[in-house]
């Protein structure tokens, strides 16, 4: 069998004497849309975090590409190949929206220091491409017309939507969506829906941590259902939805999935 795009290893976090995550293990194939679920405080954005190097581990392995990546610092990580959003969005206020996505592009210009201070041809060319790119991948979210709006004009559904072009933007392998529908209407989320299916088909892998459940049971081919940093459950959407330990985490008992 083909390895694994990212292989999460009984990986350990501690903060002093809590154990967030505790011998979480999974892993996500190249092409999935992969879902991450539980309850406030079961430790989904401490995973997203030691994924991406902000935390570091206290035991276990993260591997991606084959390569174990923990240890690295954030910026190695996603020049490697992976991205993320927040739970809150992160955007540049004094920048349009074009411009947030041409920042994503940073990672993979090739433009030195000195070409740029001195606006040399080369930089001046590179520049033309990352913008043309940008406004293909602002198309592609639906923002063409946004593209000279200050980021921070645009509602809060295109703001989470640019903020997920950013990340795009960085040419990943793998994307890392942290609650992108949070706060949105049953409009935008179906927009975000559909937006999550074309980064798939974009050969982007996705791992998703999202509490609207309707949205995580469209979009996901695989489920990882973690609770006090553990997991209690992975598979498929029908599988978890019926899964009496999922079940129990959520509210005692009840998960809407309308």
């Amino acid at each position: 069998m083909p390895e694994p795009l990212l292989r999460i290893d009984t990986i350990k976090k501690a903060f002093g004497g809590l154990m967030a995550i505790v011998d979480l293990s999974f892993e996500v194939e190249e092409g999935q849309i992969k879902s991450i679920i539980g309850p406030n405080g079961a430790g989904k954005t401490t995973l997203f975090n030691l994924i991406t190097g902000v935390h570091s581990l206290s035991g276990g392995r993260i591997i991606f590409q084959g390569k174990v990546i923990n240890g690295l610092g954030p910026h190695i990580i996603a020049s490697l190949g992976i991205s993320r959003t927040f739970q809150t969005v992160e955007l540049f206020g004094n920048m349009t929206a074009l411009e947030n996505v041409m920042v994503g592009r940073h990672p993979r210009t090739r433009s030195g220091l000195v070409s740029v201070g001195l606006r040399l041809p080369a930089m001046r060319k590179e520049e033309s491409r990352i913008q043309e790119e940008s406004l293909k991948i602002m198309e592609l979210g639906g923002l063409l017309s946004k593209a000279r709006h200050p980021s921070t004009s645009l509602p809060l559904g295109e703001q989470k939507t640019l903020e997920v072009l950013r990340a795009l933007a960085t040419q990943p392998r793998l994307i890392l969506l942290d609650e992108p529908a949070a706060g949105l209407n049953e409009a935008e989320t179906q927009k975000m829906s559909d937006l999550i299916y074309a980064i798939r088909d974009r050969g982007v892998t996705v791992l998703l941590v999202e509490h609207d459940m309707s949205l995580v049971m469209k979009v996901s081919d695989e489920i990882v259902a973690i609770n006090f940093g553990q997991k209690i459950a992975e598979g498929p959407p029908t599988v978890i939805q019926n899964d009496p330990r999922v079940i129990e985490a959520y509210l005692g008992g009840e998960i809407n999935y309308a």
